[in-house]
């Protein structure tokens, strides 16, 4: 699923230059609107030579609508963007079964990893026994979630099914505030199954081992992470060993202190840009 073609946004890649990890929700955009300057600020990190990965908790969508509405507000990503779905696809095996209470982004990883993944409304498993017949339960964020899904789910879990979760953010912003992410959908499941699940999202290991895989792991070290969730995007930051740079533009209010502690915390991704790039001490 990560694209090997060196696409023409990334033509300047400069191995000198450290990679950057960019997370979307509260760095490039809230709900799909650019946050200001960030357009220009991606531009000048690949100018300066710096590879650009997008780094995302969001599991929904597949990797082509997120490079869609990415390139919709102007930033080319193809080969560009790492999921937790993409991560969580990591943690089963091919050939496994998969009940997936999540969005299209799952489906597709899981498919790409050769497994057999079925939507929990799938009419193949309304009725019936579900225990013993799935070898894993995915959760991700799916806005049709509902106590019969639930419920199957369940049954599926406490009939043998690993119980994955492809991140445990509590909430993401919009420009309206926050509102409730995947985590509060897992907790769900953590609940009434009595299993602590495997994450695969950020901060979680399984994230950082697909960055490790696609930039390799001396660069994944030198990188710098943007995010403004220093319980996500810091503590990611701290699993790969590399810098944590904290915007104010998301979740996190400005001047608020915050562990771990950043290297760096800025207004937005235009100061990061401006700080990496050499125009100001941001």
């Amino acid at each position: 699923m990560v694209d090997t073609e060196r696409s023409t946004a990334r033509s300047h890649d400069d191995d000198s230059a450290p990679v950057v990890l960019l997370d979307l929700d509260g760095v490039v955009w809230l709900a799909h609107e650019a946050i200001p300057g960030s357009v220009d600020a991606v531009a000048s990190l690949r100018a300066a030579g710096h590879r650009v990965l997008f780094v995302t908790n969001n599991s929904a969508s597949t990797v082509e609508q997120q490079q869609d509405a990415l390139s919709a507000v102007g930033i080319p990503a193809a080969g560009d963007v790492l999921t937790s779905a993409m991560a969580g696809a990591q943690l089963i095996e091919p050939g496994e079964r998969v009940l997936v209470c999540g969005g299209p982004g799952v489906m597709q990883a899981i498919t790409a990893r050769g497994g057999h993944p079925v939507r929990i409304d799938d009419p193949t498993v309304l009725g019936g026994n579900l225990a013993g017949r799935f070898d894993v339960v995915m959760v991700g964020l799916h806005r049709d979630f509902d106590y019969n899904g639930l419920s199957r789910a369940t049954e599926a879990i406490q009939g043998g099914a690993r119980l994955i979760g492809t991140n445990d953010d509590a909430t993401y912003p919009t420009p309206n505030g926050q509102v409730p992410g995947g985590g509060a959908i897992l907790a769900a499941f953590v609940v009434a199954s009595g299993v602590t699940p495997e994450i695969a999202g950020k901060p979680y290991a399984p994230m950082a081992d697909l960055v490790r895989r696609v930039v390799g792991p001396e660069r994944a070290q030198a990188a710098i992470m943007v995010g403004d969730r220093p319980e996500t995007d810091g503590l990611f930051a701290t699993t790969l060993g590399c810098r944590f740079a904290l915007v104010w533009s998301g979740v996190t209010a400005r001047e608020t202190q915050v562990l771990p502690t950043p290297d760096l915390a800025v207004a937005d991704l235009a100061a990061v840009a401006s700080y990496l790039c050499g125009r100001g001490d941001a």
